[in-house]
């Protein structure tokens, strides 16, 4: 077989992922993200209780630009994780593993993980009064 007549394998200008491959990925980097926001968590309780200057610090830092972005990518994560976790969970009793009932889940999943995301930061904001 002469070189130009090969065929080609999918490359990735022409494949594209299906979106269960990349919720797979997603959940996997929620992990991460939900294990790292956990020490930010650590860092808050730990200067919560080394006193007031502490506390000011690291409320400084949660309460800028950045440390709330850090914290609503955080929830998204949490939601995130936790809505394809209950996926997998019916994945794992034998439901859902049809092609079109995959495709449903993960749009639900993606759907129900970013409304309460943003539920949370809108009955946050609202109780909260802001930063």
């Amino acid at each position: 077989m002469r070189p130009d007549t090969a065929p080609l394998s999918p490359h990735l200008q022409v494949y594209r992922f299906p979106l269960t491959v990349i919720l797979s990925i997603t959940h996997r980097v929620t992990g991460a993200v939900l294990a790292l926001g956990a020490l930010l968590l650590l860092y808050v309780l730990f200067a919560a209780v080394s006193g007031e200057q502490s506390y000011q610090s690291a409320h400084a830092l949660v309460s800028s630009g950045w440390g709330q972005s850090l914290l609503f990518l955080w929830t998204f994560a949490l939601y995130f994780h936790f809505c394809n976790g209950i996926r997998h969970l019916v994945w794992d009793v034998g439901y859902g593993l049809d092609h079109q009932v995959l495709d449903k889940s993960a749009w639900i999943v993606l759907i129900v993980s970013t409304g309460l995301t943003l539920l949370t930061w809108l009955v946050a904001l609202t109780i909260g009064g802001g930063a």
